[in-house]
């Protein structure tokens, strides 16, 4: 086997990242939406006291802090309106703020882990007679995932808050300039410790996103085929089970990719305490500031994202695997 399955599903991988990378970056900005109004709204608030100004003619004003007082909420923007704010604050470039983080990632952690898994389902499937069970394509799955997440974190980290970076006010931008850059500062101002922060959740999420969506796939596409038949080996079957894979992993990796965003785009300023102290901190916090719900926010963009990157992911697959038909490296 060789590193053909490595090569395989890196290309395809770095194929499907790249074409959605842009609703990627929109899924970003979606999760961070209220961590500002959360951290307010846990900051200790100043006493109420009346200022009483009383007027010559006998009437009086009595005028209060607003900031005291609480605020209409104010309704989250979707999608759309996120992608519209990007291309007006960043121009169309914005769009791809952190694709050089993307390909190192895909580089890293789909190619270890698409490589993983075809090398455990061929091993596991000829020990089991020609045929492997869903529940060890989920086993396959979760190990190959993990392993992919462990590899790939330090590239996870820079894209995440180089696509986080245009959110914030000018003065909070860090600006990098390519991953490199981030990785490099990264390392020098937080320390190389710093480079696998919220490797936990990425490791989650990426057990949870692998095995939902690789077992998903060849359960869903060993099912067509088995009722029409192989003929049916096409782009067809490849669509409908790779967008049925999509479904199941957003479904599945979206509360954990939440988390993972928010404490991997935290600042700690220098002898301060984090905004949150682990996974389960930042899960409680975000529960309790905004609701159970805020754990599957950009949840439609995940799908939007998650559902074209599957059949991008699998259909170039698909067809590298036939180029490479004939190949044995």
């Amino acid at each position: 086997m060789g590193v053909k399955g490595f090569v395989e599903g890196g290309i395809a991988s770095i194929v499907a990242g790249c074409s959605t990378h842009p609703l990627d970056l929109i899924k970003v900005r979606m999760q961070l939406q209220g961590e500002a109004s959360a951290a307010a709204a846990a900051a200790p608030q100043a006493a109420l006291r009346p200022a009483l100004a009383f007027q010559a003619a006998g009437t009086h004003t009595v005028s209060l802090p607003a900031h005291g007082l609480p605020a209409a909420a104010a309704r989250k923007p979707g999608p759309v309106s996120i992608g519209a704010q990007i291309l007006r604050a960043e121009g169309a470039a914005g769009l791809f703020s952190g694709i050089s983080a993307t390909v190192l990632r895909q580089t890293l952690y789909s190619t270890t882990r698409m490589g993983l898994y075809d090398i455990l389902k061929k091993r596991w499937t000829q020990e089991n007679g020609g045929v492997l069970p869903l529940h060890r394509k989920i086993a396959a799955g979760l190990i190959a995932g993990g392993v992919g997440a462990a590899v790939g974190n330090p590239a996870d980290l820079a894209m995440v808050r180089m696509q986080a970076d245009g959110r914030l006010p000018l003065a909070d931008r860090r600006n990098y300039r390519s991953v490199g850059d981030a990785i490099a500062r990264m390392t020098r101002d937080e320390g190389v410790r710093s480079l696998w922060r919220g490797s936990s959740l990425t490791v989650n999420r990426a057990m949870i996103v692998t095995a939902s969506q690789l077992a998903t796939y060849d359960q869903a596409k060993e099912a067509i085929l088995a009722r029409r038949g192989p003929a049916a080996d096409g782009l067809g079957t490849h669509v409908a089970a790779s967008f049925a894979a999509g479904i199941v992993a957003a479904a599945a990796s979206n509360p954990v990719d939440v988390v993972k965003t928010r404490v991997m785009n935290m600042k700690v300023a220098p002898g301060a305490p984090p905004p949150y102290a682990g996974a389960i901190d930042c899960a409680l916090k975000t529960v309790r500031s905004e609701g159970v719900m805020a754990l599957y926010k950009g949840f439609i963009p995940t799908v939007s994202r998650q559902g074209p990157f599957t059949v991008v992911l699998f259909v170039t697959l698909e067809q590298v695997r036939k180029v490479f038909k004939d190949v044995e490296f």
